[in-house]
């Protein structure tokens, strides 16, 4: 009974989610160009041929990766028209010798026509190239959501280099998590500038955050960094609630997966390269480039050694990138196989619904549970990773006379 209203509630919380945030400005195709009636008959045609027209790939990759607009739904009208919910995205280009082209990206009408003279590559546009006679090898070079310059048949110019200076999906949710991180932050610190929290209790977010910086400070920075803890805490703390709050926004329906984006993951993963590089002492620089080991041992450990510079912030990267990423196409996927069924049998798509939802909302419920543990394990691995790099040689020492074993990351 506890379960059933669990789940009940679960998916009333993601229904209401959905509905809040759908808040969007409607692009529709156009219906009076010619060339795009063709491609809508021909899709249709394919979509007859194939038993109905889900393309699973195409909503999967289209959630998960970045985009020019924040899309949310689309549906088709009572003409048959295609209609979709989005939030337009300002596009920036730059091609040499024609210079600065800027404009919305509504103009593309959802990836389905040129304008200006470009066009933003999708499944179906490929498809398109495909029908044209383009080259497999040609067309394979074309990523998704890729802009490119074409000509009049809307053909892509091989020869005409475009450098998109976009503010995508992507980037907008991270300057939004970036701005709820800094106003959520400097509220708090006013509040304890005028006593709040030290002369009596903490209040509202206050009381709420407290306590996450004083475990990072006492589980984290402490017992792996030592006593140098305080001059990385305020690293430590960014990274933990930067990370935490993008992986919360990331499950918002409609939002962009901006930690299972390998960019975002490396760029912080470089970050903590750079101070863990940097805060290096000579102890362990020498344990680097002279390991005590017996000589002959020194020619195989040295290079392994510097090896493992590289693979720490190598394995922060991919560990939250991968986690992110799955967890997102796992959910994706459950919901997708309603529609997969539906088209083979309208009775087996709503039959096969209850159990897609269920399992859907339970991996949901814990795709959250892993957005506040990723966050934990990056800022713990990092907080390690500096601990190695800026401990003592005596401390070592002692740390080994008394029997406490050598700091080592807890791979999780």
């Amino acid at each position: 009974m506890a379960f059933g209203r669990f789940k009940s509630l679960s998916v009333a919380v993601f229904g209401l989610l959905l509905m809040l945030f759908s808040t969007a400005s409607f692009a529709q195709d156009n219906p009076d160009s010619a060339s795009h009636l063709q491609r809508e008959d021909k899709a249709a045609e394919k979509a007859d041929e194939k038993g109905g027209a889900f393309n699973a790939n195409e909503v999967i990759f289209g959630h998960v990766m970045d985009a020019h607009q924040f899309h949310f739904f689309s549906w088709k009208g009572s003409e048959g028209e295609q209609h979709h919910a989005i939030i337009p995205l300002p596009i920036l280009l730059y091609e040499p010798g024609r210079g600065v082209s800027f404009f919305s990206s509504s103009k593309f009408h959802h990836g389905e026509e040129a304008y200006n003279g470009y066009r933003v590559v999708t499944e179906s546009y490929r498809e398109n190239l495909k029908e044209k006679g383009m080259e497999e090898d040609q067309i394979r070079l074309l990523q998704d959501e890729q802009i490119v310059a074409v000509d009049n048949n809307g053909t892509p110019i091989s020869n005409i280099k475009v450098y998109d200076l976009s503010i995508t999906r992507n980037v907008v949710q991270m300057f939004i998590a970036l701005t709820i991180l800094v106003l959520l932050m400097t509220s708090i610190a006013k509040r304890y500038r005028t006593g709040q929290g030290l002369t009596s209790a903490p209040k509202g977010w206050q009381n709420a955050v407290e306590p996450v910086i004083q475990f990072i400070r006492d589980e984290v920075a402490k017992p792996n960094i030592g006593h140098r803890y305080k001059r990385y805490m305020p690293l430590l703390l960014t990274i933990f609630f930067f990370i935490l709050i993008n992986n919360i926004f990331g499950l918002i329906p409609g939002s962009a997966n901006v930690t299972g984006n390998i960019a975002f993951t490396a760029t912080l993963g470089v970050i903590s390269f750079l101070v863990i590089t940097f805060s290096a002492n000579k102890h362990y620089w020498g344990h680097i480039f002279n390991p005590p080991v017996p000589f002959g041992i020194k020619f195989i450990m040295v290079p392994v050694e510097i090896l493992s510079i590289f693979t720490k912030p190598f394995a922060l990267i991919i560990r939250l990138f991968a986690n992110m990423l799955a967890g997102h196409i796992i959910i994706i996927c459950l919901v997708s196989l309603i529609f997969i069924f539906g088209n083979l049998s309208t009775g087996v798509g709503i039959g096969f619904s209850p159990i897609s939802i269920a399992f859907a909302v339970f991996i949901y419920v814990i795709e959250i549970l892993v957005a506040f543990i990723q966050a934990f394990i990056f800022t713990n691995l990092t907080a390690v990773f500096i601990g190695q790099a800026t401990e003592d040689h005596h401390q070592h020492e002692a740390d080994a006379h008394h029997g406490n074993p050598p700091t080592e990351p807890v791979i999780i």
